[in-house]
């Protein structure tokens, strides 16, 4: 796929998807801001427009692509590649996917899915990754209706901030 001028047409008449450049570094803040929001975990936000550019746009860290209704912004995905040494292959991980509250119902965040499981194939990922909170009965309802498995046997681990920097303290003793 190619990247930064293309726009990719969907089954949606007026609903384009694009992969992001720098100028949107501003609206991926708002996105995530506004999931942040729906969340009800806005105030965990830390992210700034500087960050994001640094990580997205120089690092490469991870890439963006933005749902436009019209040629106007109406929802994203954000998602890396990890790897599966079990399938020995890259995967795709979804960190976010967000559509505006007044455009939702109309297949756009059906169709962002879907185009990240054409990305992972044109890549040759093995598998599309993503967490759900356990209270978003209908996030969850919609993931389902696309195929998702929940992972009922897997338990998310975390360590941060003080705590990694006490674990990486380890490595130095």
């Amino acid at each position: 796929m190619e990247h930064e001028t293309t726009t990719y047409p969907t089954g949606i008449e007026g609903f384009t998807i694009r992969f992001a450049t720098e100028k949107d570094t501003g609206l991926i803040l708002e996105f995530i801001k506004g999931l942040a929001a729906y969340e009800k975990m806005l105030e965990e936000v830390v992210a700034t427009e500087k960050g994001l550019q640094e990580t997205l746009f120089e690092k490469r860290q991870a890439e963006v692509v933005i749902g436009e209704e019209e040629g106007g912004p109406v929802g994203f995905a954000l998602f890396f590649h990890n790897y599966s040494t079990f399938l020995g292959k890259a995967n795709l991980y979804l960190e976010d996917l967000f559509v505006l509250p007044k455009y939702r119902g109309k297949g756009y965040g059906k169709t962002l899915l879907a185009f990240l499981g054409k990305i992972a194939l044109d890549r040759d990922c093995g598998r599309l990754d993503w967490w759900c909170l356990d209270w978003n009965t209908s996030s969850i309802d919609f993931y389902k209706e696309m195929g998702a498995e929940a992972m009922d046997e897997w338990t998310v681990y975390r360590v941060q901030g003080e705590n990694l920097k006490r674990l990486a303290g380890i490595f130095n003793e």
